[in-house]
């Protein structure tokens, strides 16, 4: 079976991508990755980072903001209003080498393609701790708003990596139902923006702990984590931070595994664009949008813009290749 428009990924580009090729009688196939255990710990689920999120508000058109899943699960709708195809399965291939391109998914289908956009967005990063990888799911987590009300958490300190605005943003999360919210950095500040500096260091349960990395997740296989031992920098001194949890908010890597290398991709693994412009890639045919494929900037409103610039440059190039 041969599809015109085959778009891969469930995020703001993705949905908004297929949002214009649907109203352009593309007829677009979506696969919007699968609901299992393996792609919530990675942070893959269907619809993306903002689906872990809670309240956006700095998409425009929502004055008093709007909670990131709400977003997502509007974005689809009105995708799906224009009779957007959606299948629920991970992309596990790909073959870029001949036209049409062969999709294979996780259900083990096969599906041809004329057109490809990739959309698959980016992954959280870990720290690669032995110690931490035991204790995934065990008190180890890159998501607060997925686990930070969970019971092991109330009332309960806990420690969360990084000085991005993620991390701040996890941090603020947390406070909510932890105790204590240790913010861990290798630095005597964070790098994340002034406003939500400010916001979380006026918290009254956040406690810096600056200039240290962590060295071990302590635990043990019925508690889970029962503390994280850091070391200072400066000093060289070990400090055990007791805690029930460890939240890693130190960035993310796109996810262009499954491409095996058949896409130019930059040092980091994001997808390069021939034009900064436009969304084409490296193959004709195929078209990139999202955090996939910008190392730079990394916003929903970015990556929904991307989203329509894919579908309106495959829609325009489907047209010069006569393809209907």
């Amino acid at each position: 079976m041969t599809e015109k428009f085959i778009i891969i990924g469930s995020g703001p580009a993705a949905w908004t991508c297929a949002l214009y090729a649907a109203r352009a009688n593309l007829n677009p196939l979506v696969y919007e990755g699968a609901i299992s255990e393996e792609n919530r710990l990675k942070g893959t689920l269907p619809l993306g980072q903002l689906n872990s999120t809670t309240d956006v508000e700095n998409f425009p058109g929502f004055p008093k903001g709007i909670h990131g899943p709400d977003l997502m699960e509007a974005m689809r709708e009105q995708a799906l209003r224009f009779k957007t195809r959606v299948l629920t399965q991970d992309v596990v291939k790909v073959d870029l080498s001949r036209r049409p391109f062969v999709v294979k998914d996780s259900a083990g289908d096969t599906v041809s393609a004329q057109a490809l956009v990739i959309a698959t967005g980016a992954s959280a990063n870990y720290l690669g701790l032995e110690s931490e990888e035991r204790f995934k799911n065990h008190g180890v987590s890159a998501c607060a708003v997925c686990d930070g009300a969970l019971p092991r958490f109330r009332n309960l300190p806990v420690v969360v990596v990084g000085g991005g605005d993620s991390a701040a943003e996890e941090s603020i999360h947390l406070t909510k139902f932890a105790s204590t919210v240790y913010v861990v950095h290798r630095r005597d500040h964070l790098r994340a923006s002034k406003i939500m500096v400010d916001r979380l260091l006026a918290i009254p349960n956040v406690k810096p702990v600056w200039n240290s990395v962590v060295e071990e997740v302590l635990g043990d296989p019925k508690s889970g984590v029962t503390g994280v031992r850091v070391k200072n920098l400066l000093t060289g001194d070990p400090t055990t931070l007791a805690a029930n949890g460890m939240f890693v908010a130190i960035g993310h890597t796109p996810n262009t595994a499954f491409l095996e290398g058949q896409l130019k991709l930059d040092a980091k693994g994001f997808i390069v664009l021939k034009d900064p412009l436009r969304t084409l890639t490296s193959i004709e045919g195929v078209f990139a949008a999202g955090d996939v494929a910008d190392p730079t900037y990394k916003q929903a409103i970015t990556a929904a813009a991307m989203g329509c610039k894919a579908a309106l440059d495959a829609e325009r190039w489907l047209a010069e290749k006569n393809i209907h």
